[in-house]
């Protein structure tokens, strides 16, 4: 079960499980026998104050903009979660363990010491320590564990249907798909998306908000396919549009409803046989919890998935609280370390073997932790992007064209950061200031739109940590419909506050992915084609050049 350690005083280590009623007694038990000087507990000061009763921290303006901070909420809400639900299996609140350790401990006037790292330092380095592909793995692998196979897949199909929609434009007149269509699918897209809008903003009155968006896009979808497409009567609307906007609607429409076809029918198929049985965790006994194997067992599938991941959250936190129980030991001081069954194998390790502790500095901070790929490759997008416009600058290709991409450039990421904001409900202030900085951020990897709107939304509505316990208890009750509970989570600033970010950058990605895949190629095609472009690019490339040669010499 435990060890003790040889020093000047002694640690006996109890590995817990955080939400079991037996390793309740246990620590009960093993503190009012032994005694000890000190109870170490496997906490921080922020989740003592918690603990408590206390009020956490609040997340300011500040903390947002430093970057990671909303990716490590979510992972922080993700363990939580998953704590909690078990809490609920097995009828135990989440940190019983730690609680009593800490009552017992006061109710014996023993001194209590938090060992554990900060948590908020736990998740920067958790996150920081995954690697692209692991972060990918771990957004899918909820998307489809807890979504429903079927929105997700089709969800999916959308995106591929945004990238099939450039093929569409450059490539579909070779396969039939002309003008003539095109306009009749832009005429359609026009109407479908006028009668879903018009559904959804008059009908809340007399459908529920789930019929409210099935009628809204099954009957946009049926008008749009049948007047606009069938019958060509949007053609007074489509002909206003001019073939550059009809061109880029058009490819796009056929586009996303192709990729939805497949997306759709992936998702039937994981549904009809990819599905798990939700009752496996019934199987759980709670002694096994704390049983060497099996949680030797548990960190290591952990560790297969993410070996980053789990040296922070796991290996690291190890060596931290050895380091903090070996202080104490050297100070004579009889302790009682009070810690998750998954830690105590690893940090007994150490408490016999000292001489193998990591540095304590080397446990803080995420400076040096691998190649920043994500950041050398944004750097890289940002000089191409940056240099393309530079050179059209410096070419004959004229101001006014260079004027009319970059008024693209800025309107169409304003106007998609700035709508998914708004429609993630943030304020017309923060959605106009996400919108303002999109076109700026997507081309810097070191800046992110959704982190300004969530700047001034954080002006306005507080949060902090214990918003994570109203989640799980909303998210607990399985019996609410589907509706209310997402309305009630976007009652919750924590959640709306992660949306807004969220929807706000992926307003800029889809906008640069529209603009590179639709705008670009159209614009280039007025500027006589890929031949036409390359040479106004080595035009520019030269006339710098002069300028440069001519201001040295």
């Amino acid at each position: 079960m435990s060890e003790e350690a040889a020093g000047e005083g002694r640690v006996r280590v109890v590995g817990t499980a955080h939400v079991s009623e037996e390793s309740v007694r246990e620590v009960e038990d093993t503190i009012e026998a032994e005694r000890p000087d000190v109870v170490a507990v496997e906490l921080d000061e922020g989740r003592y104050r918690q603990l408590k009763g206390g009020e956490p921290d609040d997340i300011t303006p500040g903390d947002l903009l430093r970057g990671n901070t909303v990716f490590q909420f979510i992972a922080y809400w993700m363990l939580s979660y998953v704590q909690t639900r078990l809490g609920e299996k097995f009828d135990v609140t989440p940190g019983a363990d730690m609680l009593s350790a800490v009552e017992t401990a006061e109710e014996g006037d023993i001194d209590v010491a938090l060992v554990d790292r900060d948590i908020n330092e736990t998740m920067r380095r958790f996150w920081s320590a995954m690697s692209s592909v692991e972060k990918l793995r771990m957004i899918g692998g909820l998307a489809f564990g807890l979504g429903d196979s079927r929105g997700v897949g089709l969800a999916a199909g959308v995106v591929l249907g945004l990238l099939l929609g450039p093929f569409v434009a450059i490539f579909g007149g070779t396969v039939g798909l002309d003008a003539v269509i095109l306009s009749r699918v832009t005429g359609g897209a026009v109407l479908a998306v006028g009668v879903a809008a018009a559904v959804w903003l008059f009908g809340g009155s007399v459908l529920s908000a789930a019929d409210r968006a099935s009628v809204a896009v099954g009957g946009g979808i049926a008008v749009g396919a049948v007047a606009g497409v069938g019958l060509g009567l949007a053609a007074p609307i489509v002909d206003s549009l001019g073939p550059f906007t009809v061109r880029v609607v058009g490819s796009m429409a056929l586009g996303v409803l192709g990729g939805v076809a497949v997306g759709g029918l992936l998702g039937q198929f994981a549904a009809a046989f990819g599905g798990t049985e939700p009752d496996d965790v019934e199987e759980f006994d709670m002694a096994e919890l704390t049983d060497t194997d099996v949680v030797t067992a548990m960190m290591e599938e952990f560790r297969q998935f993410s070996p980053g991941g789990a040296a922070a959250l796991i290996d690291e936190r190890d060596a931290f609280i050895a380091h903090k129980l070996v202080a104490l030991r050297q100070t004579g001081a009889d302790v009682v370390a009070v810690v998750g069954a998954g830690h105590r194998e690893g940090i007994e390790r150490y408490l016999n073997n000292p001489t193998e502790l990591p540095p304590m500095a080397s446990l803080t901070g995420t400076s040096g932790r691998g190649i920043p790929w994500a950041k050398i490759v944004g750097t890289g997008i940002s000089v191409v992007v940056i240099g393309f416009f530079a050179l059209l600058a410096l070419s004959s290709a004229g101001d006014g064209a260079l004027l009319r991409l970059f008024g693209a450039w800025f309107l169409i990421n304003g106007v998609f950061a700035a709508g998914l904001a708004k429609g993630a409900g943030a304020r017309w202030l923060s959605s106009l200031a996400g919108g303002a900085v999109a076109w700026m951020t997507s081309i810097n990897p070191f800046l992110a739109p959704g982190w300004f709107a969530g700047y001034v939304e954080l002006q306005y509505t507080p949060v902090n940590v214990s918003d994570i316990g109203t989640l799980n208890q909303i998210l607990a009750d399985e019996e609410r419909p589907i509706p209310e509970l997402v309305s009630d989570m976007f009652g919750v600033p924590l959640f709306r506050l992660i949306v807004i970010v969220a929807a706000t950058n992926i307003g800029s990605i889809i906008a640069s992915a529209l603009f590179v895949a639709y705008l670009l190629p159209l614009f280039a095609l007025d500027l006589g084609g890929a031949t036409g472009v390359t040479r106004l690019l080595f035009e520019g490339a030269q006339n710098g050049w002069e300028i440069v040669w001519g201001a040295v010499v």
